[in-house]
This record gives C-alpha cells, structure tokens and sequence, in this order.
C-alpha cells in the first residue's frame, strides 16, 4: 500500500506524539504507512501526490485568523505551504482529510472565510450531519448525530465556493465540509478520546482556550461523556483512500 501522509504543527512532543498515536490507532495504520512531518520544526518538501494514498492534517494552536504579523516565522512557513498544498490537493481532487486546523487550511480557499465568529470550548459537542452529509461516502456510515471532542478558537463562518456542507452543531454552523468529492475538513477531531483530551487541556492550559482554573472542570466534563463515532472517520478515510 502506497502510505498516507500525516502532518502536525505541534510544537508540544507530548500532544503532538499522542495525536500521532491516535490517528495510527484510529486508522488501522502503522508508521510505515502513516509517514509524519512535523511542521513547526520541520519545512515540506515538494509533494508528488502519486507517492501517497492520502494526507491528513491535524490540529493545534496556530490560527490562521491570527494577525499576521503576530505569527512567529514557522507559523507563517508552515501556513504558506500548507496553503500550496491544499490548492495542490483540491485541484487534483486529492484524499485529504483536516481536522480542526486543517478546516482553517481549506476554509481559506475560493472565497471562504475563517474567523472567530463561531468558537467552541474545549469539551464533547452533539455533530448533526446535512442530508448531504447522510449521503456522503465517508460521513455517511456515522448516526445522523453523534458527540465528538473539539476545542477551537476560530471556524469557518463562510464556505469555499462549490464546497459541500456536511456537517454542524449548535454552536457552530460548520462542523464538515467536502470540496469535490475526496477532499474533506472537519472541524472537531476525530482522532480524540478520554485519555487525549486530557491530554491536551494539560499541555494547552496556558494558550487561552480556557480561563485559568477551569481545567479540572473540563477534564471532569470530558471524562464523563460517551464519544465513540468520530474515530470511524478516520478507519473509513484509509478504506475509501488506500491505494495499492
């Protein structure tokens, strides 16, 4: 099998290691299918998209609302060839699947808008998907709702142009989408459970997604809701995408 590629901007070892573990948990993958770059550190390379059966980018604390000139240097590489990427992908029609900040990276394109209209704290959220989303290759297997865990200080408040809504939440319109018919973005994680949320309330306590003392609730929160569907995603992704 051709490998997927993964890619994190984690400046953080332990929630960018644990996001890493999750998604090759979650997908079925091990790491020599699932090859990862990490960009905070590390520059991309040109990408011959015969190499690979698909990309998946995860999330973290970059915000491609944030003033520009308040990103620091690996921000602004990591983004502007992110930003090649997905118009590489959508003109190809490339498997991509972006979690959280990977919506950021498509909803940019044709016209869309990423802005601080529609966050969400951290915690599980209720996902309803559209008619569209029921019908979709790779949405369509989940329960027309189901809970999944996020966090997000920006979302989409206007979609590319010709893209597909495929799913929302009462707090936020735009939870999926799809461009063409193999490019995907969601806005929560499908990779998350207990134990990594957790996680990354820990390491992100300081980065403003909370105020100072709500951790110890949010943990509590998470530890007792029932998230089970969103790592089908991903094992689905792999299904639909793998490339002999």
């Amino acid at each position: 099998m051709k490998p997927f590629l993964f890619l994190g901007i984690r400046a953080q070892d332990g929630a960018a290691d644990d996001e890493y573990a999750a998604v090759l948990r979650c997908a079925g993958l091990d790491e020599r299918d699932l090859r990862r770059v990490r960009l905070e550190r590390d520059v991309l390379g040109p990408v011959d998209l015969d190499d690979w059966s698909g990309i998946v980018v995860g999330g973290g604390p970059w915000n491609v609302s944030d003033p520009q000139e308040s990103k620091p240097p690996e921000q602004l590489r990591g983004e502007a060839r992110l930003r090649e990427l997905a118009l590489q992908v959508v003109e190809a029609d490339f498997p991509f699947l972006g979690a959280c900040y990977g919506i950021g990276t498509l909803g940019t394109l044709a016209g869309g808008v990423v802005d601080r209209q529609w966050s969400e704290p951290i915690g599980a959220v209720t996902i309803s998907l559209t008619a569209e989303g029921v019908a979709d290759p790779l949405l369509g297997g989940l329960p027309p709702e189901f809970d999944a865990f996020l966090g997000h200080k920006e979302a989409v408040s206007r979609l590319p142009r010709g893209a597909v809504l495929l799913a929302s939440s009462a707090t936020c319109p735009v939870q999926a989408f799809r461009i063409g018919e193999r490019v995907y973005a969601t806005q929560f994680h499908p990779e998350l459970d207990v134990d990594s949320i957790v996680l990354r309330i820990e390491a992100y306590q300081d980065f403003g997604y909370f105020a100072p003392g709500e951790g110890d609730e949010l943990i509590r929160l998470a530890r007792a809701a029932v998230v089970t569907e969103p790592p089908r995603i991903l094992e689905r992704f792999v299904r639909l995408f793998a490339v002999e």
